[in-house]
């Protein structure tokens, strides 16, 4: 990282999230500047309830940026336009729910901004299964991250995971093409592809249910499947990073 302060730019991703999206960008706004300055990057990504007035509503302005899509494109759609539109040289993701609290944020981005990494993913598993998973879904976790470490190594603990940092400079070079959930498995396997210094730390999590707005399906976990051996067997036209 160089001298000066540097700036964390966050990428909230959010669709159809009225409920929880007030308390997450408040909850953000309140976190100390520890070292860096914050930009939030809200993408309301065809919303059709209160969000985009919700994230437009929301102060400080001068360290926001709203921006939306005309229709609904899928989580991976967002978080590419979000990575795009980011001045920091440290991006992070933060998911609209209240499933991940942001006071742990600072956990994730300090090995990042120690320049002891490129890539930090937030580990929801350390403890073992986390309160509000249920069990198949953690069991489809656990064996997705088992495929990932089969595939690329680098012992990630938990691929899904929202919570991955990034160095921009590494993160914007990655080629990065998902519209839905399957960007999760493409910023995973590029990474390791590209011999990211990935480093993990563990987080807590209170996972929702789908009655209470959570998106993904086993649908999901297939397509995340299919997206890291296409990601492995895809030839990597700019090589490993070293």
């Amino acid at each position: 990282m160089t001298s000066t302060t540097p700036l964390v730019s966050v990428i909230i991703p959010a669709f159809n999230e009225e409920q929880t999206l007030g308390s997450v960008l408040d909850r953000l706004g309140a976190l100390p500047a520890a070292g860096w300055d914050w930009e939030f990057v809200v993408v309301d990504d065809g919303s059709q309830d209160r969000t985009p007035e919700i994230a437009e509503a929301w102060s400080p302005a001068a360290k926001k940026q709203v921006l939306a899509h005309a229709r609904n494109r899928g989580k991976g759609a967002a978080l590419r336009t979000g990575f795009a539109a980011a001045r920091g040289e440290v991006i992070v993701v933060q998911d609209a729910d209240l499933e991940y609290d942001p006071e742990q944020l600072a956990l994730v981005l300090r090995p990042i901004l120690a320049s002891d990494a490129d890539v930090v993913f937030g580990t929801r598993f350390s403890a073992g299964r986390p309160p509000g998973m249920r069990r198949a879904n953690y069991l489809g976790n656990r064996s997705l991250s088992l495929v990932t470490r089969l595939l690329f190594g680098g012992g990630v603990e938990d691929m899904e995971t929202c919570y991955k940092a990034f160095r921009s400079e590494f993160l914007l070079g990655l080629p990065l093409t998902a519209d839905r959930f399957d960007i999760e498995p493409e910023l995973t396997g590029w990474s390791l592809r590209r011999g990211a210094r990935f480093r993990q730390v563990p987080i807590s999590y209170d996972g929702r249910t789908h009655d209470e707005g959570k998106k993904i399906t086993w649908r999901d976990g297939v397509a995340a499947l299919g997206m890291l051996m296409r990601v492995r067997l895809a030839r990597d036209r700019r090589g490993a990073t070293r």
